[in-house]
């Protein structure tokens, strides 16, 4: 069960709703039914692989022998899988906050509310479009909460002059935008976002709808020409700072950093002369000749930056689409974080990752319900969820120290102690901001090791939740009726394909690093929070069975060879138990999460899809990687779309439409269980060969080639550009004949 932790409370899932109570919590009704499920199917494996082992005993040829160990090995993994996967259902439990009693415990606690620095990333303008970013600023700009508390901090790792003029555009807007919000108390605080909705028309709403769609234009027309013309600018201030993409020398890698402070809250005020946010624009220095780190190292910067302008006690980090869907947002974080109930050890409260534009049944599985939302819950009973990367507030103290230990950060300035006492855009503030925000900065410190965001992940959100976990801080789940951020999702198979290769390298870096989490995780935090992030550090190790069963059987099948139980061996019921059992268990969790039947099978076709493909590439790149042949890059996902692609998407048809290798491995995958199942059926049913033995090779087959049906169709049947494209066919085919002679010498041996 592992140690237990002293640091985890909980407050009373009992407890009144009175003025005093800002959260409650209850365990979930099923708990009881996983836990005696775990130990049914616990002792169905040992059976499982206690046959095996004997089985590698009892055989007599190599190729026999190397079959056994084969299916051993891929049980083996996939029982280790299953076996880590129960640490999220040991102790699930759903949380209800209560923000509207803040302001009685704020007010009865001689408390005020803290100021929060909310951090937006974006990288690439193309890719990212600027007015997405700009939507997602203006989201959290709008919060419920009082403006001048609020500074916004946005990261531009790209280095472009069109996300900061985009921003110049949005500091205008923001002063018509904000007391509109007010205004009408609306929920959905995007303008894309509301007005894309059913909303209220009226001249008030009209006027501010020209208003958006006119900075919409502007911005739109000048990533169209990819520079910003004079035309567009009518400021001093601004063409100065624009300035700076004149020269030559500034290139998106080699220049200097820059910092523009937009909006000052003591200084700048609405069209109701209410103040307003502070927005200060970011792009960090980067230099050819110093090597520098992504995301994680950007999140760092804007940590030091804010520090030394602002050093607000909370911080949120976004990614640059995941827009704010409730402006009480901030307020559901701050029932935890001023919760007296709640120890001091908590750390960061971490918001469900939900999408918005996900076509009916998501076709891609792109809402990760597993991960983002049915997961966080078991965590949560344990020690808390990881961070996913957005939609996540944290305690400052816990990037510069853990519970037990303050870590100097070398400048007093950037202590979450220091107290600001100059204007944020005065000389000295700006000169120390650019100076921490110099690419050689953390040369020889312990940013990304001990402070800040960590290092050494493609995966730098999981790994960060992971070592701060790990040293001792907490987390909350908090998951609201009401999605707080919508972000938006890949329409595209390679899209998805891609990303998930990404995280399997950067879930090997953390598995094979020296904070392994079987090892040092479990040391850490004990032996179920251990589990639970081995169960996604394996992830990618999760692609040898799968490969093995796509395959092995189905050769073995059209050579007539018989490798699993008899319909009669009493072993064939626990085949049938081990498969049914666990689909059904995560069919029910994912039922039980508000999800559907018909998205539920896309989820685990996906995960068969990205095993064989994914998962599969990502061990072969880590490998390459660790050899010192290849290093994996980090790729922004594309959140532009196209109009074909979309209405595609729309209608529930899979995605091809490239030459990548990520598509050889499913292709063949559908071709030889294509094979296997119709030679199968022809000798097992039409001529009564053999068919008590090959049953269960059969099935197998027949239900891989049912998940592979889109396949057959952007094989065979379509014309359009998503088709799969015939070279790939074309190597797949090839490939499987190899296979299939490769199979007819071995048996032949």
């Amino acid at each position: 069960m592992g140690r237990p932790n002293k640091t985890i409370q909980h407050p009373n899932a009992t407890t009144t709703s009175t003025a005093l109570c800002l959260h409650t919590y209850d365990q979930l009704r099923r708990t009881p039914f996983n836990r005696v499920f775990a130990a049914v199917y616990t002792c169905a494996i040992l059976t499982l692989l206690y046959h095996h082992a004997l089985q590698i005993f009892k055989t007599t040829t190599l190729l026999s022998f190397s079959l056994s160990l084969l299916l051993l090995t891929a049980d083996s993994i996939i029982a280790f899988q299953w076996a880590s996967a129960q640490s999220f259902r040991f102790r699930p439990i759903r949380r209800r906050e209560f923000p509207e009693n803040l302001e009685t415990v704020i007010r009865e606690t001689d408390n005020n509310y803290p100021a929060v620095d909310i951090f937006i990333c974006t990288a690439d303008p193309y890719k990212e479009p600027p007015i997405g970013v700009v939507n997602t600023a203006l989201s959290v700009m709008a919060y419920d909460y009082p403006a001048e508390k609020v500074s916004v901090y946005v990261s531009d790792d790209g280095g472009s002059e069109l996300t900061l003029f985009a921003f110049m555009e949005a500091a205008k807007f923001a002063g018509h935008w904000l007391p509109f919000c007010r205004r009408n108390n609306i929920m959905q605080r995007s303008p894309e976002a509301y007005f894309r909705s059913n909303y209220t028309s009226s001249p008030d709403s009209e006027n501010i709808k020209t208003l958006y769609e006119n900075m919409k234009a502007r911005i739109e027309q000048v990533v169209e020409q990819g520079k910003v013309g004079k035309e567009y600018v009518d400021d001093e201030q601004q063409l100065k700072a624009l300035g700076k993409w004149a020269t030559h020398i500034f290139t998106r890698q080699d220049h200097p950093t820059i910092i523009q402070v937009l909006l000052v809250s003591e200084r700048d005020t609405d069209m109701t002369s209410c103040a307003v946010p502070n927005v200060i624009y970011v792009s960090r220095e980067k230099s050819k000749n110093r090597p520098h780190n992504f995301k994680a190292g950007a999140l760092n910067v804007l940590v030091r930056v804010s520090a030394v302008m602002t050093n607000a006690p909370i911080i949120l980090t976004l990614d640059c689409d995941m827009y704010s869907n409730d402006p009480q947002t901030l307020k559901r974080a701050l029932c935890y974080f001023m919760s007296p109930s709640m120890p001091p050890s908590l750390g960061y409260v971490q918001f469900p990752q939900i999408f918005h534009g996900i076509n009916k049944d998501d076709l891609y599985s792109s809402e990760h319900k597993l991960v983002f939302q049915i997961n966080p819950l078991g965590l949560d009973g344990l020690q808390g969820p990881n961070y996913v990367g957005t939609g996540c507030f944290f305690k400052r103290r816990a990037l510069f120290e853990n519970p037990s230990c303050f870590i100097n950060p070398e400048l007093p300035e950037l202590s979450p102690n220091h107290i600001i006492r100059n204007p944020i855009y005065s000389h000295d503030v700006l000169a120390l901001a650019h100076r921490v925000a110099a690419c050689d900065y953390e040369k020889y410190s312990h940013w990304g090791s001990k402070l800040g965001f960590r290092y050494g992940s493609l995966v730098e959100d999981f790994y960060t939740g992971y070592r701060l976990q790990c040293e001792g801080w907490r987390s909350i789940f908090c998951s609201p009726e009401t999605p707080a951020f919508l972000g938006d999702s890949p329409v595209s198979l390679i899209d998805q394909l891609g990303q998930m290769k990404r995280w399997s390298i950067g879930l090997l870096d953390v598995l094979f690093s020296k904070y392994c989490p079987l090892t040092f995780g479990i040391r850490s935090m004990g032996l179920l929070m251990g589990l639970a992030y081995s169960y996604y550090g394996c992830w990618p190790i999760f692609s040898i069975p799968l490969v093995i069963y796509a395959f092995i059987p189905q050769l073995s099948l059209l050579h007539g060879a018989s490798i699993f139980p008899k319909v009669t061996d009493p072993r064939f019921l626990l085949y049938i138990f081990m498969f049914f059992g666990a689909y059904m268990q995560d069919l029910l969790a994912y039922v039980l999460a508000r999800g559907t039947i018909q998205r539920w099978w896309n989820w685990q076709r996906m995960w068969m899809i990205s095993g064989l493909s994914s998962f599969s590439f990502g061990c072969l790149e880590f490998s390459l990687k660790s050899l010192g042949i290849a290093m994996p890059e980090f790729n922004i996902t594309n959140k532009v779309q196209n109009n074909e692609l979309s209405k595609r998407y729309k209608q529930g048809i899979f995605e091809f439409g490239v030459s990548s290798p990520l598509f050889v491995p499913i292709t063949m995958a559908a071709i030889i269980n294509l094979m296997a199942l119709v030679v199968g059926l022809f000798d097992g049913i039409l001529k009564g060969r053999n068919f008590d033995e090959l049953a269960l090779q059969i099935l197998l087959s027949g239900f891989i080639t049912i998940n592979c049906l889109p396949i057959y169709e952007a094989m065979l049947l379509r014309s359009d550009e998503g088709r799969m494209p015939t070279k790939i066919t074309i190597i797949s085919m090839f490939l499987v004949l190899a296979l299939y002679v490769v199979g007819v010498i071995a048996h032949q041996i």
